[in-house]
């Protein structure tokens, strides 16, 4: 009731709730944002559907002159272990230049065909067919906390794409302002934690026994690697 509570209590009930995963206090703090960034990077964020949308549309407007172009350190080699991902090799600086003048000369011969079509009538919704995926668009983007926090567990990671990493930076920035407490609870609970499925909770076992975790392959590589995410005692 009123007057009987402090914020002791409430940092408590926080981490109590967030740890034994009672969402539903969380669903009611909403938040919305205001976001452009390019295609590719919208049809990886939509594929949270937890949200509620609404984005620019191409038929109803023209499309700005606006592309999103790299920064040379980013461009790496395809990865030989993850089919998805970038390695950690940076391609040749004389390389990197030269993809990114072609980028760029493709970005300005399609934006000016798209004005092209349109200066010859053509309808908005179908010059806009040839604009490249780096193309930025735009929405607004609500959601709850509980299904921020589910976003930013993923998109935080080191194995997502190095783009939508730098959004989801700057959105668990607006988080922590808005829900210190609740962020602080995430971090502690779910952002910085580490969890084991039952094989490797076995492996954990073993090891602790002194004996060899008993996996192999992409297993042992995934366990290895939460392992190393303990912290280790300072000598």
């Amino acid at each position: 009731g009123a007057g009987t509570k402090s914020v002791r209590q409430d940092r408590a009930l926080i981490h109590y709730l967030l740890s034994h995963d009672h969402t539903s206090p969380f669903e009611q703090v909403q938040l919305t944002f205001h976001v452009k960034m390019p295609i590719f990077v919208a049809r990886q964020w939509v594929r949270h559907r937890t949200a509620r949308l609404n984005e620019i549309s191409g038929r109803y407007s023209v499309m700005r002159d606006e592309f999103y172009l790299p920064e040379a350190s980013t461009l790496r080699t395809q990865s030989k272990d993850n089919k998805q991902a970038r390695s950690d090799e940076p391609l040749p600086s004389d390389v990197a230049e030269a993809i990114l003048r072609q980028m760029e000369e493709d970005q300005r011969t399609l934006y000016a065909h798209y004005e092209g079509m349109l200066a010859q009538g053509l309808a908005r919704e179908v010059a806009r067919c040839n604009l490249p995926l780096s193309l930025y668009t735009e929405w607004y983007w609500q959601i709850d906390l509980h299904n921020l926090f589910h976003f930013l567990r993923l998109r935080l990671d080191e194995h997502a794409q190095y783009e939508i990493r730098c959004y989801a930076q700057r959105m668990a920035e607006c988080a922590r302002a808005v829900a210190p407490m609740s962020w602080e609870a995430f971090e502690e609970h779910h952002l910085m934690a580490v969890r084991f499925g039952r094989a490797e909770l076995e492996a954990l076992g073993r090891v602790l026994a002194g004996r060899e975790p008993g996996l192999e392959g992409a297993a042992l590589r995934e366990f290895e690697a939460k392992l190393a995410r303990i912290p280790r005692p300072s000598e």
